[in-house]
């Protein structure tokens, strides 16, 4: 066994280097072939590349030829074009020479000609003072004297002129803004029905029998006392049967007295307590009145977002009247008047209704407040926070305030028709002698009138002129100059008519 061994790792031994020898044999044969292949590759590349280079260079060659032969036409076309641009150089510098030299000449001709001029004019200037002199000595005139008369004479001929001139444009302008101005204002008024009323500062309550009269003075006159201090309106109890007046100058304390006197006298338990307990009633309800005709004014003009205390406001006007005319009817009127023409017109609509309701609010705390009722309302707006659009047209009604928009102008112009139309508004009859007077006053004052006349209630003024003063065609400058006297002395509701009439009469006796 031991030798079996010994045999078996013999041959292993000698198979082992067998082996080894053989992959000697093979590796070095395998890496002489691969550096061979080596070497070949690397003979390739180069011869390769060295036919790689070579093309380059060619290419590079012909690439660098092609660029200089294109710069070396690029710079012949440019100097060719050198060539040109110096030639016409020349040719515009001869132009110029040839200008230059023609007008010298002119200049040189010109100047003899102004030099002739100048010879002529001192000739024409002493032909023409030898002509004066002539002028002056065959008209007996000097040529001042003269110039005057011939402005005067020019001056009569353009005021005639002027005045047909300035009668054709008025008469032409009147007719198409009297035409315009009535269909909107027709058509305003026509849609806006409003009642005529006339009420006073008193108030008259009716009574079952005199002998409530008794009752309603009182033992010593402790009720009447007792009502007068409660309400602040005077109780005037006369002989008039059967009523007792209440007398105040607050409108809204006068019917709180109304209200609180019908129901003590419907209770007919009259004493000093009930009197108190009626008056606070009456108060409530007046209250709730007032609230409730601001919020049915708002609702009739469609105006909304209104400050619950203007509204209230609004309500008293209920109780306020101006020259006999309901205020709030008459804000309410406004209102219409002044939406409406908006319409016409294309304006806003709903900033000429909220202006034209609100353009008196102040009349309604003109008791209370010191001021006009203008500034009274243009505080009381900016308090409430309305808009500046609406206080300028509320500012703007009386002239006291530039209007800043149309709409502005639109509330002004409702409000005097409103005011103006016939038994809208009484007036004092000593106001209104006054304003007649001073109405006939202002035309007679005027050069050229003889006598004038206030007719239709003061709406119209009737002149005649003296025809010796006074032609036909200065008859418009007459009327347009007393119509402006008119505008700017004298305060009046709507409009006068200024009618000037002339005549020549020729008077003659038979003997």
């Amino acid at each position: 066994m031991l030798v079996k061994a010994l045999i078996a790792i013999a041959f292993l031994a000698i198979g082992i280097l067998v082996g080894y020898i053989v992959r000697k044999n093979t590796a070095e044969k395998v890496i002489g072939s691969a550096e061979t292949q080596a070497k070949n590759l690397i003979l390739d590349a180069e011869n390769r590349s060295e036919a790689i280079r070579k093309e380059t260079l060619a290419d590079a060659r012909a690439e660098a030829h092609s660029i200089k032969q294109d710069a070396e036409r690029d710079i012949r076309e440019r100097r060719e074009e050198v060539k040109k641009t110096e030639r016409r150089l020349v040719q515009k510098e001869e132009s110029l020479d040839r200008k230059i030299e023609n007008i010298e000449q002119k200049e040189e001709s010109i100047s003899k000609k102004q030099r002739a001029l100048a010879e002529k004019e001192k000739e024409l200037d002493g032909f023409i003072e030898r002509q004066v002199a002539e002028l002056e000595r065959i008209s007996g005139c000097t040529a001042e004297e003269a110039k005057a008369q011939l402005l005067e004479t020019i001056e009569k001929d353009v005021r005639r002129d002027a005045s047909i001139m300035i009668k054709d444009i008025e008469s032409k302008a009147k007719e198409e803004a009297d035409r315009k101005a009535k269909e909107i204002i027709t058509g305003a008024i026509q849609r806006c029905a409003a009642d005529h009323v006339a009420e006073t500062t008193v108030s008259v309550v009716p009574l079952p029998n005199d002998e409530m009269k008794g009752r309603i003075i009182g033992r010593e006159g402790r009720n009447i006392r007792a009502i007068e201090t409660a309400t602040g309106v005077d109780l005037i109890i006369d002989d008039t049967p059967e009523a007792v007046i209440l007398s105040g100058f607050d409108p809204v304390r006068r019917e709180i007295a109304r209200v609180a006197l019908e129901k003590l006298i419907v209770d007919g338990r009259i004493h000093p307590a009930r009197i108190e307990e009626m008056v606070e009633k009456a108060e409530k309800e007046v209250n709730t009145i007032i609230k409730e005709e601001g919020e049915a004014a708002t609702f009739e003009m469609g105006i909304h977002n209104l400050h619950p205390e203007l509204v209230k406001l609004l309500g008293r006007l209920k109780y306020r009247t101006s020259y006999g005319q309901n205020v709030l009817k008459h804000s309410l009127e406004v209102a219409h008047l002044a939406g409406l023409m908006a319409g016409e017109l294309g304006m806003d609509i709903k900033l000429a209704q909220r202006a034209g309701l609100l353009h008196d609010i102040g009349k309604a705390l003109d008791h209370e407040i010191q001021g006009t009722h203008v500034d009274i309302g243009i505080d009381v707006l900016r308090k409430y926070k309305e808009s500046e659009a609406v206080i300028d047209a509320m500012a703007a009604h009386h002239g006291d305030y530039e209007p800043k928009s149309a709409e502005a102008v639109l509330v002004a112009a409702a409000d005097a028709l409103s005011a103006a139309r016939p038994g809208a508004r009484r007036e004092t009859l000593d106001t209104y002698v006054k304003r007649l007077q001073k109405l006939e006053e202002i035309a007679n004052t005027t050069p050229g009138v003889e006598k004038s006349f206030a007719i239709q209630a003061g709406r119209e003024i009737r002149i005649i002129a003296r025809p010796d003063e006074v032609s036909d065609d200065a008859m418009a400058l007459l009327a347009r100059e007393i119509s402006q006297k008119i505008e700017s002395e004298l305060e009046y509701p709507g409009q006068i008519k200024v009618n000037v009439i002339r005549e020549t009469r020729a008077i003659d006796y038979a003997k």
